[in-house]
């Protein structure tokens, strides 16, 4: 008997034994790896947000798959709507912009998008108070506010269109209007009246200054923000727009700096510096610009903005609202390397803003 009990003795000892043994090269095996390398052991840890979860969201408008200003952008065979939000849903973003594919019916339209986790982030509001159409700048407004208050959000995208050249045939920042003073002041008052309004709705009305427009660069920028300063007009800081005007990386950081308490909306548009260039030394047209490939999504190395310094100096200063992804582009390019499809530049977007932002 006591000879049995030594013999099994003998063997769970060995059993154990081997199984020390065998744990140990695994062990100091998973110490090798993180002691190789501080990033490995980061990458496993969730970033920590640089904006509140509750109070940024993130969305992307349709124009990566379907042009608003020029619908033959376009895939061949058009890509329908419900595959545009589809895959707007699949690539994880939770706002998009309406678009002219877009059922009328607003009914339709909510339930397409809820049963996807999506919401209309903002409507657009072209305006016309420097042509002398007030009451119609009125109509369009009232319509849109009405339209927004069936989805999750209160933000009112706005922009002057008296006499814009962004949909013509023509160079757009030779060729933009210039405003007078009078036509300043007839601007100012409207949008100041636009934005009482909305605010009194409990809606945030956003002026968006754009390539083609009497609102263009910085110190169209200043001019506006000066004189809307009293009221409860808000800034919309699109990227892109603010890069092909000719402001810099640096001047974008600076609006966000001067005015960062009124930047209530953000579109993340990059930029291609070479077909930048492009468009401007042969004076294309705007909409041939977007044709070309100038614009391109965050994330995208191809870009020239630097996203992560605009996204941490939104950060810092408490941004608060949407981040829009927004690069306009003609899906069927084949000139641009390598060809990739809208839904891979959202993934590539989304991707990215979730490196730098954690959400």
């Amino acid at each position: 008997m006591l000879k049995k009990f030594s013999r099994l003795f003998i063997s769970l000892s060995l059993v154990i034994l081997m199984g020390i043994t065998m744990a140990l090269p695994a062990n100091a095996a998973v110490k090798q790896t993180y002691s190789q390398s501080s990033d490995t052991s980061v990458s496993l840890v969730p970033k920590t947000p640089i904006f509140s979860p509750t109070d940024v969201r993130l969305g992307i408008t349709p124009t990566g798959w379907s042009n608003s200003d020029d619908l033959t952008m376009d895939l061949n065979p058009p890509i329908s709507y419900k595959q545009i939000i589809s895959e707007i849903a699949l690539s994880g973003f939770k706002g998009l912009q309406g678009a002219p594919k877009f059922p009328k019916d607003v009914n339709v339209l909510k339930k397409d998008l809820e049963v996807r986790g999506l919401t209309i982030s903002e409507p657009w509001v072209g305006t016309y108070f420097t042509i002398g159409a007030q009451e119609d700048s009125q109509r369009i407004f009232e319509e849109q506010m009405a339209f927004m208050r069936n989805f999750d959000s209160n933000v009112i995208v706005v922009a002057e269109l008296g006499a814009a050249v962004h949909q013509q045939p023509i160079e757009p920042l030779n060729n933009r209007p210039k405003f007078t003073d009078e036509q300043w002041t007839q601007l100012i008052d409207g949008l100041n009246s636009l934005g009482d309004q909305a605010f009194a709705n409990n809606m945030v009305l956003c002026y968006h200054p754009h390539v083609g427009t009497g609102v263009e660069t910085r110190a169209d920028i200043d001019r506006l923000m000066e004189g809307t300063k009293d009221h409860h007009l808000y800034l919309l800081l699109d990227t892109g727009h603010l890069y092909y005007s000719g402001v810099t990386q640096e001047g974008i950081l600076d609006i966000i700096s001067t005015y960062g308490d009124r930047i209530k909306h953000v579109h993340l548009k990059n930029i291609r510096q070479p077909i930048l260039n492009k468009a401007k030394e042969q004076e294309l047209s705007f909409l041939s610009a977007i044709r070309t490939g100038v614009f391109t999504v965050p994330g995208d190395t191809a870009g020239i903005i630097n996203f992560d310094a605009i996204l941490n100096k939104l950060a810092e200063v408490n941004y608060k609202g949407w981040l829009m992804v927004e690069a306009e582009q003609d899906p069927s390019n084949t000139t641009i390397k390598p060809l990739r499809e809208p839904l891979e530049y959202a993934f590539m977007a989304r991707n990215y803003l979730k490196q730098v932002t954690g959400l």
